[in-house]
């Protein structure tokens, strides 16, 4: 697993600390484990793979989709960004 610098320099996490480990188990099959690590990796991977997607076939509500996905991964970095610290 790649290092967390800003955890290094500044003994802080990030906003993105444990999505490689939350990647790691919902890859194994170990889908509680992998909410409890990072819950955003459930609204980000949807999120990627229809970006993905998207640029072979064109969905006229694409755009809606993507929109709501992206909003979804923000809300939930953020709070759990914010939970970590109470």
């Amino acid at each position: 697993m790649l290092p967390c610098l800003t955890k290094r320099i500044f003994g802080v996490d990030c906003p993105g600390c444990g999505m490689q480990r939350s990647l790691l188990a919902l890859f194994s099959g170990d889908f509680v484990t992998a909410f409890k690590m990072y819950p955003a990796i459930y609204a980000i991977v949807p999120l990627f793979i229809f970006l993905s997607l998207s640029s072979f076939s064109n969905l006229k509500i694409s755009n809606k989709i993507i929109v709501f996905f992206t909003a979804a991964s923000i809300v939930m970095i953020l709070g759990n960004y914010i939970l970590k610290f109470i």
